[in-house]
């Protein structure tokens, strides 16, 4: 953390709110020339991001049926189950966690019987000794950390 500077927490935090805008946009705002901007970029893309990504509305594209699911497998199946979830083109997400669990999925689905059959494909297939399914309702939000001042002036404060 020690290598961020003040102004790279506010660079950070200004593509976390909109990383379409562009640098010039950036660097207007937080008083910054455009090449340091650039160099400071490339630095931290190979650092700190890890992805450039775009955040979509599954629901317009017709993907009704998202859930969380949560996985605890037997020791023997965790590599077959993990590259099956890899494989799997409906796996958002997937996520190693603790307190007795293995596996936190995100799968997403044009609708509750596909994700039904995906679930009972896991059960078959899959030495699984609990399986806990979590539908999302409503996204409230997404992707919002490091886009709020309080955080920055945190991160800043500890630089």
């Amino acid at each position: 953390m020690k290598y961020l500077k003040r102004y790279e927490v506010n660079m950070l935090a200004l593509l976390r709110q909109d990383a379409r805008q562009s640098l010039t946009d950036i660097g207007k705002k937080m008083n910054v020339p455009i090449s340091t901007l650039f160099d400071r970029l490339k630095l931290h893309k190979e650092l700190l991001i890890t992805k450039f990504t775009a955040l979509l509305d599954y629901q317009r594209l017709g993907y009704h049926a998202r859930a969380s699911i949560i996985l605890k497998i037997k020791k023997d199946d965790k590599c077959e189950i993990k590259e099956f979830l890899l494989g799997n083109p409906n796996v958002n997400s997937i996520f190693k966690i603790n307190n007795g669990f293995d596996y936190m999925v995100d799968v997403i689905f044009r609708n509750i019987k596909d994700l039904e059959e995906f679930i009972s494909q896991l059960e078959s297939n899959f030495k699984i000794r609990t399986l806990n399914v979590y539908y999302v309702i409503d996204e409230i939000i997404q992707e919002k950390f490091l886009t709020d001042d309080a955080i920055i002036e945190e991160i800043k404060e500890a630089i």
